[in-house]
């Protein structure tokens, strides 16, 4: 499994890039939230989903870490296959779609093409356990290093054994009072008290 790629962009489009890396240009579908994101850089670090079938071995890239996840969960529901759940991050922001998640508006999901009545209720009772209590707007948006030492840290405690969901929220909460924190100072303070 690919976990991402970094390299020049060779090509562009709201719905493709082109990544050359090593010599050898990667096809990645991506979203409009990842083409806004990269859109005008000359050099990007997309994380990657492989999806392997009989005719053909697809990679679909994202602008972060937080967006290829949101895209996991919407294909592990029943009927949402790579393709839907593109058009879902494509349509709408993933903190649009983790809300109307949260707060269950069939009609907010349904306005997305491909996405009827039926799927968007299968989409918010598989998933409105998994997205988790926070309200979207709640949650604390990290970039450059911040979001280096979140995910290192974050890494290092999931290897340890714990859950994901209570390391985030514990990562974020030692962010939050301690900005110039080091990996090694948030993992030993996150183990403290989880």
């Amino acid at each position: 499994m690919y976990e991402y790629i970094s390299g020049k962009i060779a090509g562009l489009t709201p719905a493709t890039a082109i990544i050359e890396a090593g010599s050898i240009g990667y096809f990645l579908h991506i979203s409009l939230n990842t083409y806004s994101a990269v859109n005008g850089q000359q050099t990007v670090k997309l994380f990657l989903h492989q999806v392997v079938r009989e005719d053909a071995h697809l990679l679909y890239g994202f602008a972060d870490h937080d967006e290829r996840e949101l895209f996991r969960l919407l294909i592990s529901v029943s009927g949402i296959g790579s393709s839907t759940a593109l058009m879902m991050l494509s349509s709408l922001t993933p903190d649009e779609i983790r809300k109307a998640i949260l707060e269950e508006n069939v009609n907010l999901l349904k306005s997305i093409k491909g996405i009827g009545a039926k799927t968007a209720q299968r989409v918010i009772i598989d998933l409105k356990d998994k997205i988790g209590k926070l309200p979207a707007s709640d949650q604390i948006l990290m970039t450059g290093a911040d979001n280096t030492i979140r995910d290192e840290a974050l890494s290092a405690l999931v290897m340890l054994g714990f859950t994901r969901k209570n390391v985030e929220k514990e990562i974020d909460k030692i962010l939050k009072s301690n900005p110039g924190v080091t990996v090694e100072q948030m993992i030993k303070t996150a183990l403290k008290s989880l």
